[in-house]
């Protein structure tokens, strides 16, 4: 069955505490709810396995098509440090309320207590109501007694940073770095694959049935990374009709891609599947081995490592993150 051509994803939305209803209004996502938080767009995580909606492969799960196409499908370097493991999981989040106050192991301590990898991040502002925030990082250097004592005394935002963001501020997020998405914040977010989270405050809400969520508090305090750092936020400069560099770490590389017009694209120097989160506008991606992919704002695609070289088509200005493993 042919592999080369873009694939696409049945989105698994989650049903959040603090979800809201941006996905389905500004990205078209179908539910009858209003409280969906997390559209998980291209997903490996046991029981959220993504399933493809478009083409011959059309409702095949994303671990048949790694078991069965295996480095085409990945590139032989991922496909050797992964095998018939998808490494990447890819989400759009909408926080109608604030998320928990959280953080995530490294590698070595998610696999100690777990037998999973570690949770490194990244986020991309989609839009943000005027308050809209996010909790990253400490606001000054701090230790783990000072963190416990400021946690139990209900302080802990006294030594947080917080900022406020706009449309277009990256955040990256370490394994360690303690980070809450704010109220109003609608984001992609990029991870290792993990569904590994400490929770560490939340905000002392309760669900529909009168219960907190459950804290992890002392999980937390050999995750937690105490230093603080001067500047939290990403800088990038975005170029026209380029692949421009935001994020490059040993788990994921991201870029953004503006478009206007025809950018013919030849990826013959990666051995990686690409992803590609649209963030505004709308593309086509098209060559003459498939049939053209249309792909909306708020939409994800993957190209497997075996499809080198196609069209991607802007008719006006339009944005993509691109994110494969380097």
């Amino acid at each position: 069955m042919n592999i080369n051509y873009p694939i696409k994803f049945n989105p698994i939305l989650k049903e959040k505490i603090w979800g809201g209803e941006k996905l389905k209004t500004l990205f078209n996502k179908k539910s009858t709810r209003n409280d969906i938080g997390e559209s998980w767009e291209v997903s490996d995580v046991d029981g959220n396995i993504s399933i493809v909606s478009n083409g011959a492969l059309k409702d095949k799960s994303l671990k048949t098509l790694l078991s069965t196409y295996k480095a085409e499908l990945v590139g032989e370097k991922v496909y050797k440090a992964f095998g018939n493991n998808f490494p990447l999981l890819i989400k759009f989040i909408d926080a109608k309320e604030a998320l928990s106050i959280q953080v995530h192991p490294n590698d070595q301590l998610a696999n100690e207590r777990h037998n999973s990898f570690g949770k490194t991040e990244m986020w991309y502002v989609m839009q943000a109501e005027t308050e809209g925030n996010l909790i990253v990082g400490f606001n000054k250097n701090t230790s783990k007694e000072a963190y416990v004592k400021h946690l139990e005394e209900k302080k802990l935002l006294e030594i947080l940073n917080q900022e406020k963001v706009h449309k277009g501020n990256v955040y990256f997020i370490p394994t360690g770095r303690i980070h809450a998405i704010g109220a109003g914040v609608l984001l992609a977010e990029i991870q290792q694959t993990s569904d590994i989270t400490y929770r560490v405050y939340d905000w002392d809400r309760l669900d529909d049935e009168g219960n907190s969520r459950e804290l992890h508090t002392e999980l937390a305090l050999d995750a937690i990374d105490y230093s603080a750092q001067n500047e939290y936020k990403t800088t990038y400069v975005k170029e026209l009709n380029a692949s421009s560099p935001i994020v490059n770490c040993q788990y994921f590389t991201t870029n953004i891609i503006v478009i206007n017009g025809v950018l013919n694209v030849n990826n013959t120097n990666k051995d990686s599947f690409i992803i590609y989160m649209c963030v505004e506008g709308e593309i086509t991606i098209k060559n003459d081995d498939f049939e053209e992919v249309k792909l909306l704002k708020g939409e994800t695609v993957l190209i497997p490592a075996i499809l080198k070289e196609y069209q991607l088509i802007a008719s006006e200005k339009s944005e993509l993150l691109e994110v494969y493993i380097s």
